[in-house]
């Protein structure tokens, strides 16, 4: 019974809950691991081969408040929320809708963006949707889908980060002055709930 006071030591180390928070990961990294498409403009695209748009800029700002770098990987849609899930990427910033199958499996940032234009919706992941301000088509009428950040689930301290970082984004007027820039003058009236 001599090694039973170094299994108790231990077994706090093998729980499944004992798990490392994901802002400690991001910390430790020094940097925050952005997935997004690069196919969409104005939310992200590429712009004569660099990364540009309204999710580019809103993923810097994020990274900065959180006090590292963005590290942007562009990826498919078949890769990009299962990425996420996987651990793979720390946030998807792709204009992702909160669907009631993406709650089950992701915590989400409150939405940084309510948008009516629903332009399409994606056959893989099924309950992704993707969306546009410029339409070419006249859209069909749809209630505001709010556009939000999908992380991990069970990440309380990196939800609250996340949190604080987008409202500090919101009151200063910088998220207001992006949508302004990529959406034009009276986006930011449109996108209040």
């Amino acid at each position: 019974m001599r090694f039973l006071p170094g299994l108790i030591c231990l077994l706090p180390l093998l729980s499944p809950l004992a798990h490392a928070e994901l802002i400690d990961d991001i910390n430790d990294r020094g940097e925050l691991r952005i997935a997004l498409e690069a196919n969409t403009p104005p939310f992200n695209f590429k712009d004569e081969g660099k990364l540009s748009g309204f999710e580019v800029e809103l993923g810097q700002l994020l990274a900065s408040e959180l006090d590292v770098r963005p590290d942007f990987v562009v990826t498919d849609s078949g890769d990009l929320l299962t990425g996420v899930e996987s651990g793979k990427y720390d946030v998807a910033i792709n204009h992702i809708a909160m669907t009631p199958d993406l709650k089950d499996r992701f915590d989400f940032s409150e939405p940084y963006l309510q948008t009516a234009q629903l332009i399409a919706q994606k056959e893989e992941p099924r309950s992704m949707l993707l969306v546009q301000s410029f339409a070419e088509e006249k859209p069909k009428a749809n209630p505001p889908v709010g556009l939000a950040i999908p992380f991990q689930k069970g990440n309380p301290a990196f939800h609250a980060s996340l949190e604080n970082a987008l409202q500090r984004i919101k009151d200063d007027g910088r998220m207001a002055a992006l949508e302004k820039k990529w959406f034009g003058a009276d986006a930011s009236a449109a996108s209040k709930p």
